[in-house]
């Protein structure tokens, strides 16, 4: 499938990388607003640089956009695609804002246009193998969790940059990368029905939180706890799953292991590593031809979001509040 990559920073060459190592998709335009960068990209991966993006809508060689521009332009530049009969790959989060993300749901839905988007960590092969597992009865009712995902920023970051402002990024890390665990929570032990959140400022520069917090009841009635900096001293993943008969810990450094009732200790689990950027592309690009759908869709994606803007209502008033409650009044 034919795509043109629109918004040229870091992430756009992660899913570029992608893209070639898949040979399922190929790429054949881009753009951004500076020159220098649509041309290093053009020259990086060998497609056409294309003067605006009018002329990538424009080409009808060109079936689907991968999105990469800040989030407040989601909605702007998904709309144009769309309305062209492009398929959008959009990365999350899929907006600011719950309105901007029904908006862009609906724009493509009336457009008869795919919408995916990028939540590779739930694909990631560890989260697979416990999922398949809870479906299986193993882990008996599902009734806490706990997940930490933390980097170092410091030093690192570019005020100027969207992704580290308040405008930009609301809601700061737990936005930017706590919306990952969030997802894989969900993913694992269901929808999450109300939030308390808490959020910080405490290393970096800016006016945007680096550590978040959130305490996050799921319809089940399971609760879960989530941490996110970008203030830690190194880059570090946790997942702890407890069930009534079984507990699956994860983190970066040592794996995945699983503990059943009874046993005086835990196992550690063997998962091959998968490519989750692969998988979600090649899923798109047969999506856009028609065979079966996004796993991450506008309306999945709209929830997500909502979860993290529930966080950052309860840590700017101090109370609990519903995700029905943020998708009711966005």
């Amino acid at each position: 499938m034919k795509v043109a990559c629109i918004g040229m920073g870091w992430w756009s060459d992660v899913l570029a990388d992608a893209i070639q190592r898949s040979g399922r998709l190929k790429i054949v335009a881009c753009y951004t607003r500076s020159e220098e960068k649509r041309r290093a990209f053009a020259g990086k991966y060998g497609c056409r640089a294309a003067p605006s993006y009018e002329a990538i809508l424009g080409d009808r060689a060109v079936e689907a956009v991968i999105n990469t521009t800040p989030n407040d332009a989601h909605l702007e530049t998904t709309r144009a695609a769309a309305a062209a009969g492009k398929h959008v790959f959009l990365d999350k989060p899929i907006a600011n804002t719950v309105s901007d993300a029904r908006a862009i749901t609906e724009t493509c839905r009336k457009a008869g246009v795919v919408l995916a988007l990028g939540y590779q960590r739930r694909r990631e092969s560890h989260f697979r193998w416990i999922r398949q597992r809870i479906d299986q009865g193993a882990f008996g009712k599902l009734v806490n969790a706990e997940a930490n995902i933390s980097r170092d920023r410091l030093g690192k970051i570019d005020l100027g940059s969207w992704r580290y402002t308040a405008a930009g990024m609301p809601g700061g890390v737990m936005l930017q990368i706590g919306i990952h665990y969030t997802d894989v929570l969900e993913y694992l032990l269901g929808p999450i029905k109300a939030v308390e959140g808490r959020l910080a400022r405490l290393v970096l520069p800016g006016d945007n939180p680096d550590v978040a917090s959130l305490v996050l009841e799921h319809a089940s009635g399971a609760l879960s706890t989530l941490n996110a900096s970008y203030a830690s001293a190194s880059e570090y993943y946790l997942m702890n799953i407890y069930g009534k008969e079984a507990t699956a810990y994860y983190d970066l450094h040592n794996g995945l292991r699983f503990l059943e009732r009874g046993s005086g200790r835990s196992n550690p689990v063997s998962c091959a590593k998968n490519d989750g950027f692969v998988e979600e592309l090649e899923e798109f690009a047969a999506a856009a031809r028609g065979n079966g759908k996004p796993e991450m869709d506008g309306e999945r994606a709209t929830a997500s979001l909502a979860v993290i803007r529930a966080g950052i209502v309860s840590a700017r008033e101090g109370r609990r509040v519903e995700v029905a409650e943020i998708l009711a009044n966005e």
